[in-house]
């Protein structure tokens, strides 16, 4: 019976990441279709924060 549990509560992960996902891609095509940001810069951006560490997201956050 536990197995059935663990295996339910993937499923719920695989579709609240299906829906962030979905949430955080429509956001970024409304900012684009608006002019407010190019793909070139999401891009780099992404890069960038990737590129940080634990440390340099938390003091980021707290500015």
């Amino acid at each position: 019976m536990c197995n059935i549990d663990v295996y339910a509560q993937l499923g719920d992960l695989k579709e609240v990441d299906y829906r962030n996902t979905l949430a955080i891609a429509t956001l970024i095509e409304i900012l684009h279709e608006k002019g407010l940001i190019t793909r070139r810069e999401f891009s780099q951006k992404a890069q960038q924060l990737d590129a940080m560490t634990i440390e340099e997201l938390k003091i980021l956050r707290t500015r």
